[in-house]
């Protein structure tokens, strides 16, 4: 089955990537029904064109778009739609989740003859209402292909790295870089601080070099500045993201030590009452230590 503007769409999870990926996908035609657990979340997505989901009528959408916090979460969310799935029905996973969470989801929707497709993305909120992100597929390569048309609306790139889990192991090493990368930023910019740099002049100054990325162009000059509105990166979602990488390691046997210092600090700023903060909060932490 391939899925084309004048499929029906249902969209689960409106928090800050989902409620933007949707926003598009209404833009683009396509028909769009909106579900989250806490149902406020949806209006704005019904003001400007979505339908209100009730899981009831789930059956009736082929292609089930889901973008959830985490493991828990999604096992919380999936409890609850699993009953109303329908053979032939394609789950496509947008969250970014364990490896072992996606198989085991895989294997239950499997049990109704539904196809899971892990679907994590890159990009953050600017790329998701941009359409620029990059999508990591898992799963079943046809179902991957016949689902272009949405993620072109999404994305600026889609690459099936393999079989199911594969997506998710992908973003897995991808937030390993970003959150490691992040608590790096965060002492560069403390130690320039303290060197008697105008730290305002790092993002500009490395540009380009060696030491440059997307991450540190975005970082940088908000700790500099200790500007950390509007939210883009929780605190907590890199924790865990973070987390995922170390408990996938040791089930490989591997050590990343690397990543387990990186999430060492961004635990105890999550502790500090920052877990719902911006990624460039880490600062904080950094120069209190």
């Amino acid at each position: 089955m391939s899925f084309d503007r004048g499929s029906k769409i249902a969209f689960l999870g409106m928090g800050l990537m989902g409620s933007r990926m949707a926003a598009r996908l209404l833009q683009a035609g396509f028909e769009v029904a909106v579900w989250n657990r806490t149902a406020s979340a949806c209006d704005e997505l019904v003001d400007i064109g979505a339908k209100a989901l009730s899981l009831e009528d789930l059956g009736s959408y082929p292609v089930i778009l889901t973008c959830l916090a985490d493991d828990q979460a999604i096992t919380a969310v999936f409890a609850q739609i699993e009953s109303h799935l329908q053979a032939g029905q394609v789950i496509a996973d947008f969250s970014s989740l364990s490896v072992a969470q996606t198989h085991l989801l895989a294997e239950q929707a499997a049990r109704k003859q539904a196809i899971w497709i892990d679907s994590p993305v890159s990009g953050g909120t600017a790329g998701a209402e941009q359409g620029t992100l990059v999508i990591f597929a898992g799963g079943d390569a046809k179902t991957i292909e016949h689902l272009s048309l949405i993620y072109n609306v999404l994305s600026q790139r889609v690459t099936r790295m393999g079989s199911t889990g594969t997506g998710q192991a992908t973003k897995i090493c991808n937030q390993l870089i970003v959150a490691a990368n992040s608590t790096l930023i965060a002492e560069a910019v403390a130690l320039a601080g303290q060197a008697g740099v105008d730290t305002a002049l790092l993002a500009p100054a490395l540009a380009g070099g060696f030491a440059d990325s997307k991450p540190f162009q975005i970082l940088a000059p908000r700790m500099a500045a200790h500007s950390f509105e509007p939210l883009q990166w929780k605190v907590q979602t890199l924790s865990k993201d973070l987390n995922n990488a170390v408990q996938l390691a040791a089930s490989h046997q591997l050590s990343i030590p690397v990543a387990e210092l990186a999430l060492q600090q961004l635990k105890a700023h999550q502790a500090n009452g920052f877990a719902e903060k911006d990624l460039a909060t880490v600062i904080e932490h950094v120069e209190k230590a």
